[in-house]
């Protein structure tokens, strides 16, 4: 069977947010191929180009084998933010039940007006790039060269630290 890896990034800042995240986690292995599905650790961090007031988020990446297409699997993580209770906001990065963005698909690069992969935020923020790095440090993000460990170690931005919230979830 042909699959690809893909990376998803996970968020939560409403509710029990540990417990969105895992139950996302688990959505997204039940969509996987059974075999090298990785997750990093939690993270609390701050909100990034979201609504004054908003709650911190807790943040992981998961990475796994899928077999279907890109669109695909965009279509069933949107399908499961909606499932786990996740409305649509005309507020942009209101907060929010889940959030699940996929970063990258295989070697794809896309570009439609509903999915770009990569993320085209991906390289410029901690809250991915740090727990991408557990996984696979030296995972190359096509279209831009280097890799997720060289794109964290020369990233520039005003994001605080990461406290970390769970190593085994």
């Amino acid at each position: 069977m042909n699959a690809n890896r893909a990376v998803i990034a996970l968020g939560s800042n409403l509710g029990d947010r540990l417990v969105h995240l895992q139950q996302a986690r688990e959505a997204l292995r039940a969509l996987a191929l059974p075999e090298n599905f990785l997750y990093s650790c939690i993270y609390q961090t701050e909100p990034v180009l979201c609504p004054d007031g908003s709650p911190d988020f807790f943040n992981a990446v998961v990475s796994l084998n899928y077999a279907g297409t890109a669109d695909e699997l965009h279509q069933q993580t949107r399908a499961i933010e909606s499932t786990m209770g996740r409305s649509a906001s005309t507020q942009r990065n209101a907060p929010r039940v889940i959030d699940l963005d996929l970063l990258l698909f295989g070697e794809e690069m896309i570009a439609t007006p509903d999915l770009t992969i990569p993320h085209p935020r991906l390289h410029q923020r901690r809250f991915v790039l740090q727990p991408l790095c557990e996984i696979d440090p030296k995972l190359v993000i096509p279209g831009l060269g280097g890799t997720a460990f060289d794109h964290l170690t020369q990233l520039n931005t005003a994001e605080s630290p990461l406290l970390l919230v769970a190593s085994d979830w």
